[in-house]
């Protein structure tokens, strides 16, 4: 996530006291900053070469600054993914030098392409469908933004903001090609790799995984061994390089089973108030880890390194953190939830991308909720759906070759993290934690690449609910619901009251309205109660049983939903004939030992209300009349028939009119 171009002083330090509250704008700002210094994403070549699936990266290179320098020596191991194949290309810019391609010792074939950002490698034969092969591309020069400043988009020599040398990388999305030869997409996970950086001896060296060795080579340079023994997207991959100094401790995941948390920090920066606020990182890692299960890298390391730029990056391992980020609470939260969200489960496409920048954005609510409270996560979420409002598009992004739609800070971060946030409302707390904890742990997920329906996938699964409708409008439609309620009242036999509600949504273009469950609060004489209702409807009407004459009403007490009321109007001559045939979802769902079933007729006719099993077999009658136009609502109790838990379904029939929804008895 993110990219900073070197502010001027007071931009930043403005920025710093922003990214205080909102760690996730801070990052997505980050990445749209630095990647609108070359428009270079109009020559972005995607997904890669398709005929290779990439198995394995070493990178060893040599780096130094003042003069700014990278020799390269990178080891691709790759099968052939199609029929059959006599070349291939990597991603690679072409102010990099490419001197030889080797293949088992020998020469090969290579070329790079004016302009193309591309290197193109002929092989010594023709190699079929899975068949696999190592090449080792050398090649040197100064990765370069084209437009005269210190540092490229994705690689730089200097930290300005520090006034030091820091070789560092930032990759994501296209810009692993700026430095090192790779097939550029996340979909092409390799299932391990290794960093070798030579640098000057006074500097320490940091990437992905564990380190291995140091070597000092005798010549005023050491060489650092990376391993990362995991699964790891080629823009995950990084380096950071400088005068640092440690700060270590371990977290255990397990009794007696510990892995490191190491910080790399500017030595002058290392002070006891960054000291306390890294030392946070362990809480934070405990929450995660409770909610969706063990750190996905145990076998190595948890770090921070300090690097040129000001905003974030959750390179796998080892997130990288600009001065000001690594003085956030918030910025940290999110990068490690990336471990989870973005590095162990990545977003197969960049179209994806809220897969990771909107969960990483959540779970900071989670964090806040965990560590502050429920009114602190409250007030959290109220900040992140004011900018989830300013959202324009769909989730789902449209035009990959644009980093402003990809990192596009409201939409793909804040209405992303709101779309969790909408979830956990619909199924309730234990299903979508068990959600996000069995997204992040299927198998074929896991280590893996993931797209939107994936994670439907599992949802639905989880809760037993089919949440088409949400995901198809929330992700793949625009804007959020606008309503307006009006309500009233009946009475009969002078006690018995039924609250009238009127729910209606302003025209959108895409959807043309939200179905959504709303969930009412009314205050009464003799209390409060609480509903849930369905709006799948442009206007609709509802009414509803009262123990008491009604008060007042409250839409979403709890804030879960994106939307705006616009009004809450008692209308005294509400009219409460139905526009059209409904048939609402039963509340509670599940239920133990009775629920609600409510259905809605704008004409009069025969109906017919049955409950069946799992098989068809009916077990139930519950209406079977001539019933006027109108609103009813029918309390099925299972004390009358002798049902066990499990699934059943509820049809209503009316003339034409038949719909049927599930629900589940739990005993």
């Amino acid at each position: 996530m993110k990219k900073y171009l070197l502010f001027a002083a007071i931009l930043f330090i403005v920025h710093v006291v922003t990214l205080a509250q909102d760690g996730s704008d801070y990052c997505s700002q980050a990445k749209i900053r630095a990647y609108q210094r070359l428009n270079k994403v109009s020559q972005v070549q995607y997904p890669g070469d398709s005929n290779i699936d990439v198995t394995y990266y070493k990178l060893d290179l040599t780096v130094t600054a003042n003069p700014n320098y990278l020799l390269g020596r990178v080891t691709v191991n790759a099968r052939v993914a199609q029929s059959q194949i006599n070349s291939f290309y990597l991603d690679l810019v072409n102010a990099l030098t490419v001197s030889s391609v080797t293949l088992n010792g020998n020469n090969l074939s290579f070329s790079q392409p004016s302009n193309s950002n591309q290197l193109v490698i002929t092989l010594n034969r023709n190699y079929s469908f899975g068949e696999s092969f190592s090449v080792v591309i050398s090649y040197a020069g100064v990765p370069t933004s084209g437009n005269g400043l210190i540092s490229s988009a994705s690689f730089s020599f200097y930290d300005q903001n520090a006034g030091k040398i820091v070789i560092s990388s930032l990759s994501e999305p296209y810009g692993a090609r700026d430095w090192w030869p790779s097939k550029d997409t996340p979909a092409d996970k390799v299932d391990s790799s290794d960093v070798w950086i030579t640098a000057d001896s006074s500097y320490t060296s940091v990437s992905n995984g564990k380190l291995v060795d140091v070597v000092n080579n005798g010549n005023g340079t050491k060489t650092y061994k990376w391993h990362n023994s995991y699964p790891i997207a080629n823009y995950l991959i990084s380096i950071a390089v400088s005068y640092y100094a440690i700060y270590q401790s371990t977290f255990q995941y397990a009794p007696g089973k510990t892995f490191p948390i190491i910080h790399y920090s500017y030595p002058e920066r290392l002070t006891p108030a960054r000291k306390a606020l890294l030392d946070k990182t362990k809480d934070m890692m405990q929450i995660y880890s409770d909610k969706f299960g063990t750190y996905p890298y145990t076998r190595e390391k948890y770090a921070h390194a300090e690097f040129a730029w000001s905003g974030g990056m959750e390179h796998q391992t080892c997130t990288s953190l600009g001065g000001g980020a690594m003085n956030s609470e918030m910025v940290i939260a999110h990068e490690l939830a990336h471990q989870w969200f973005g590095d162990k489960v990545t977003c197969k496409d960049w179209q994806n991308i809220w897969l990771n920048e909107g969960f990483a954005s959540y779970c900071e609510c989670i964090y806040r909720e965990a560590k502050y409270g429920s009114a602190d996560f409250n007030s959290y979420v109220s900040n992140f759906m004011t900018r989830a409002k300013t959202a324009t598009g769909t989730i789902y992004v449209q035009n990959i070759n644009d980093e402003n739609e990809i990192f596009n800070s409201a939409r793909s971060y804040k209405k992303g993290a709101m779309v969790l946030h909408m979830l956990r409302g619909i199924v309730g707390d234990a299903n979508f934690f068990e959600i996000m904890k069995e997204y992040a742990n299927e198998p074929g997920l896991a280590y893996n690449v993931a797209t939107t329906e994936d994670f439907q996938r599992i949802a639905e699964r989880v809760s037993g609910m089919n949440l088409n409708y949400f995901f198809h409008e929330w992700i793949y439609g625009e804007n959020y619901p606008k309503y307006t309620f009006g309500w009233n009242y009946q009475t009969s036999n002078g006690n018995n009251y039924s609250l009238v509600v009127r729910i209606a949504q302003n025209v959108n273009s895409n959807p043309s309205f939200f179905t959504m469950p709303i969930q009412l609060t009314v205050r009464t004489e003799n209390g409060v109660e609480n509903f849930s209702i369905v709006n799948n409807l442009q206007t609709q009407v509802f009414q509803l049983p009262l123990n008491g004459k009604p008060i007042s009403i409250q839409v979403d007490p709890n804030n879960w939903l994106l939307k705006d009321i616009l009004a809450i109007n008692f209308e005294p001559d509400l009219v409460i004939t139905p526009y059209s045939f409904y048939l609402s979802q039963n509340y509670p769902n599940p239920f133990n030992p009775s629920t609600v079933i409510g259905y809605q007729l704008p004409v009069a006719g025969n109906v017919s209300l049955k409950v069946y099993d799992e098989l068809g077999k009916e077990v139930a009658t519950l209406v079977n009349q001539i019933q006027s136009a109108g609103i009813y609502n029918f309390q099925f109790s299972i004390r009358n028939f002798q049902l066990s838990s499990g699934v059943y379904f509820y049809t209503l029939k009316c003339g034409d009119f038949v719909e049927t929804k599930k629900m589940m008895l739990l005993k």
